[in-house]
């Protein structure tokens, strides 16, 4: 069986709901579901939406091939009834949702699945999959760009996580503003830009640093990036720039007391006459770091770890609930996790500067409209027809314009209340 097939992309107790839906026939009942977060995760202030654009790929995709229905059969998990509808399988409802990019905050109806029970609750798993970690990497990473100030950071955490993880986590880091990355698949696929150099192993390969350093000029020219705290790295400077001469691009430091090496790099370069070359910085680097770093003469960042697990939060906690039955809401009562029937429909409020103000969401309805609100849902899906996708540049754009938009409170990293309130009417 193909070790990748979106429509297996999903939990058992999906295909045993839509068993017993058909037999009891309320599997075509006209519903509606609706992914949002109940709160956002400890210390965070707002969340942002992400994966959007992959996921939409996956649904169009989302297909039972023979294979997978002899699976299914063969282990038991579906009837021969069930077995023929999944054959035939097609998702013909609509999908509305904020723009990839949006910041979403507690209660937000970030995503909004229409059509018949059957065909809606299938794509539960694999929607909650993709939108909890693409939007958790995307808000550490939003939170990193805002430490940084201006200076670009690199994602660079492939090696701490699944090799697929790995991909949408550099295109969520992209999204949130992050210059580049160093996983080769996402630039393939998505058009990141790539960059890298070399390791600690490639000194380490040579008879001594600079036999090392002249390797790396000869194949890569000046404008590359020296690793120079293999030994000690003020010699690692000198033997960098006697190489390559003063317009070296950059060096790198990736261990010890960043804040103090900065400094001593930047004399020591500026002493050599290399005042152009660049400092990057990375190890462990998560938005406190980066921010600790801010009055430093840092140039660049590199980040990993903490980017790939969404710096202390690795999900959204995004849930997926059932709000209407033909047309009626539905509501889930059970204690600390009850639900708000309906349909939503979201605005945003700004002031006339462009500041948001409140975000307003109406079961059943759509809020009044005032000057400078700012309708948060459109189509993504519409009758099972794909509509043209955001290009990811486009949605990058988007999420810097929502991050200026906020009250500058919400942009703090300490823990605090959302960056903005939701009133849901």
């Amino acid at each position: 069986m193909t070790d990748f097939a979106p429509a297996l992309l999903t939990d058992h107790y999906e295909l045993t709901m839509v068993s017993a839906a058909l037999k009891d026939g309320t599997a075509g009942r006209s519903c509606v579901f609706e992914a949002f977060a109940r709160r956002l995760p400890g210390g965070r202030r707002y969340g942002v939406v992400a994966g959007t654009g992959r996921l939409i790929s996956l649904i169009r995709d989302f297909r039972f091939d023979p294979e997978h229905i002899e699976f299914l059969k063969g282990s038991g998990i579906v009837d021969d009834d069930t077995a023929s509808w999944l054959a035939s399988y097609r998702f013909t409802g609509d999908i509305d949702g904020y723009a990839e990019g949006e910041l979403f905050f507690p209660g937000s109806p970030i995503l909004t699945v229409s059509g018949t029970f059957a065909e809606c609750v299938l794509l539960e798993t694999m929607i909650l999959s993709v939108l909890n970690h693409d939007s958790a990497i995307a808000a550490a990473a939003a939170r990193m760009v805002t430490a940084a100030r201006g200076r670009p950071i690199i994602e660079m955490g492939s090696r701490r996580t699944h090799e697929e993880a790995a991909v949408a986590a550099a295109r969520a880091a992209y999204l949130a503003g992050f210059a580049s990355t160093s996983n080769l698949a996402a630039g393939g696929r998505y058009g990141i830009p790539t960059t890298g150099t070399s390791a600690h192993a490639f000194t380490l390969l040579h008879d001594d640093e600079t036999t090392a350093f002249a390797s790396q000029v000869a194949a890569l020219g000046k404008n590359t990036t020296l690793l120079v705290d293999t030994y000690d790295i003020a010699q690692g400077i000198r033997n960098a720039i006697a190489v390559a001469g003063p317009d070296l691009r950059a060096i790198r430091i990736d261990s010890g007391d960043l804040s103090v090496l900065a400094q001593h790099s930047r004399e020591l370069l500026d002493s050599l006459g290399a005042t152009e070359t660049k400092i990057v910085v990375s190890g462990d680097m998560d938005e406190y770091s980066i921010a600790a770093l801010a009055a430093e003469p840092v140039d660049m960042y590199g980040a990993g770890t903490a980017v790939v697990t969404g710096s202390g939060a690795p999900t959204a906690g995004l849930v997926y609930k059932l709000v209407e039955v033909e047309g009626r809401p539905v509501v889930k009562r059970s204690e600390n996790k009850a639900t708000v029937g309906g349909r939503k429909t979201a605005v945003r409020r700004h002031k006339p500067t462009g500041t948001a103000t409140e975000e307003v969401v109406v079961s059943q309805g759509v809020p009044d409209h005032e000057v400078n609100d700012r309708l948060l849902q459109h189509s993504y899906i519409a009758g099972g027809e794909v509509l043209p996708a955001v290009p990811l540049a486009e949605s990058r754009e988007h999420l810097r314009q929502c991050l200026i938009s906020i009250p500058w409170e919400g942009l703090k990293l300490s823990a605090g209340d959302p960056a903005i309130p939701v009133t849901i009417a």
